[in-house]
């Protein structure tokens, strides 16, 4: 199945800026924990700044606001997702197989960014209200209409069924599959590929015997 290319490291970048970068990176998923733990708007930037392990005041130096933090959040954990199913959706596969791999790369982006598509599922209706994360909507916008031109094209070619109410049966794949991050966690028995390997066989297959 495809999947999005690792990210390649620039070996010419200056020490101090790479330490910087990654500093960054550690208080952004400190933040990411906090907000899905505590919720948003509960979630102050001296509480985000204890579980860091400094001063509020210090946590100004690399972000100027609460806001500001969730807004990087959210971007990266989506332009990550999109990065995977434009791959997927670029590949011109058949729409069981692009159905499959939809769904392998969405337990892989809960692998990676499960703090942010908690925050995302709890926090995004309220969010899109507001200019500054418009982008959300946008988003949405196009994942129902990836998941429905699959299950649609899926129905014209005979390969789902054609009873199927493509609409319902989308709405039941994107919340069984991003509920996961409720309790999914990383390292954990199961890779996030075997989890959607047993999911889509009983999506797919369902779970009674065959006769």
């Amino acid at each position: 199945m495809p999947t999005k290319k690792k990210p390649q490291v620039n070996a010419t970048e200056p020490p101090a800026a790479a330490t910087a970068r990654d500093r960054r990176r550690e208080l952004l998923d400190t933040a990411a924990e906090v907000f899905a733990e505590q919720g948003y708007n509960a979630t102050t930037v001296r509480r985000i700044a204890d579980h860091a392990g400094m001063l509020a005041g210090s946590l100004y130096y690399h972000f100027d606001s609460k806001e500001s933090m969730l807004e990087e959040i959210l971007r990266t954990f989506l332009d990550e997702l999109w990065d995977g199913y434009d791959t997927v959706l670029g590949a011109e596969l058949g729409p069981r197989e692009t159905l499959e791999s939809l769904v392998t790369e969405s337990f892989r982006e809960i692998d990676r960014h499960r703090a942010a598509v908690a925050i995302y599922q709890k926090e995004s209706k309220q969010l899109v209200a507001q200019e500054r994360f418009a982008f959300l909507a946008e988003s949405q916008r196009k994942f129902e209409k990836a998941w429905l031109s699959t299950l649609e094209r899926g129905v014209a070619a005979l390969v789902f069924r054609s009873d199927l109410d493509v609409r319902l049966t989308y709405r039941f794949v994107r919340d069984t599959v991003w509920v996961a991050a409720s309790w999914y966690r990383p390292g954990g028995q199961h890779s996030p590929e075997e989890i959607a390997r047993q999911y889509l066989s009983m999506v797919l297959d369902g779970i009674a015997v065959r006769e």
